[in-house]
């Protein structure tokens, strides 16, 4: 790991695999994990790429700012445009999953001259997402967590519960059995320990602006919802693990009218597709890869 100074005010602790001198990936985790989520597309694709995956602001040993404000998606932005600088990066591909994908959407369509190509894996487009919360039941019903998670001093039940109980909570109701093994489980709990970590990680759900309503409350959509909303025109590769119980199929219906050039590989997995279902992830990122 390399230690990153930036000057969006943060440190990132930063894995690299690769020849600089070949195209760049720039990879994005999210709750609740660390560069790790990708550890195995890295090593799959290092040989003809720059591999690049910072454990973002907030997570494991990176800095972690104190106020919610330091998490909200402009500041977590420009923590990836700063970090493809400092490598002397002009344009790159982008791949993230969960809340790192959140951050891929907002990178591409705010950096579209950065952001050559982006890889989505089960992270919801803004727009869809918010509309699914609003009028979709199922998708409302299964975002409820957002606003457990928002509460204040959630990591307080986290700490009395136990940090080994809410890592078998988190991770067992998406991913198949035996999937996380006893070494993984540990660096999950190394990293949830490190000082400030839990409130950190889950300061990046109380920064966002995504409205959850209760189950069954009336709900009108936010004004930006009904505006006209910007169409990608870089190449999107999303990875969809179909099985994902929080983040629903319909978070693909209408994609393609907000991505120019689309693709969606479909995979039998849960929300935690890259370690999921590593070889079919991998394949799809290696064809797409490749088109050009």
């Amino acid at each position: 790991m390399t230690r990153i100074a930036l000057p969006t005010g943060v440190e990132l602790d930063v894995a690299e695999a690769g020849d600089p001198a070949n195209p760049a990936l720039i990879f994005l985790h999210g709750f609740p994990e660390s560069h790790r989520t990708w550890r195995h597309q890295i090593a799959a694709l290092s040989g003809d790429h720059f591999c690049i995956a910072p454990d973002q602001r907030g997570f494991a040993r990176s800095s972690k700012p104190g106020a919610v404000a330091d998490y909200r998606a402009d500041r977590l932005v420009a923590d990836v445009i700063a970090l493809a600088d400092h490598y002397g990066i002009d344009r790159f591909t982008l791949v993230a999953h969960d809340w790192g994908g959140a951050i891929g959407w907002a990178a591409a369509l705010q950096h579209p001259l950065r952001v050559a190509r982006l890889v989505i894996a089960n992270a919801p487009h803004p727009l869809i997402f918010q509309r699914s919360l609003i009028d979709d039941p199922a998708q409302r019903a299964a975002s409820q967590y957002i606003t457990v998670f928002r509460a204040p001093e959630f990591e307080n039940r986290i700490a009395d519960m136990g940090l080994e109980t809410f890592c078998d909570r988190s991770f067992a109701p998406h991913v198949d059995a035996g999937k996380i093994t006893a070494a993984d489980r540990a660096a999950y709990l190394d990293e949830w320990r490190q000082p400030g970590a839990l409130t950190a990680m889950l300061n990046w759900y109380r920064a966002s602006q995504i409205v959850v309503p209760a189950i069954g409350a009336p709900a009108e959509p936010p004004a930006w919802t009904q505006a006209p909303f910007p169409v990608l025109e870089m190449p999107v590769l999303v990875v969809w693990g179909m099985r994902d119980v929080a983040l629903l199929p319909v978070q693909l219906d209408g994609l393609d009218a907000l991505v120019r050039d689309l693709t969606i590989a479909r995979i039998d997995a849960g929300h935690f597709v890259p370690w999921d279902a590593p070889d079919a992830v991998t394949d799809a990122m290696r064809q797409w890869l490749a088109r050009d």
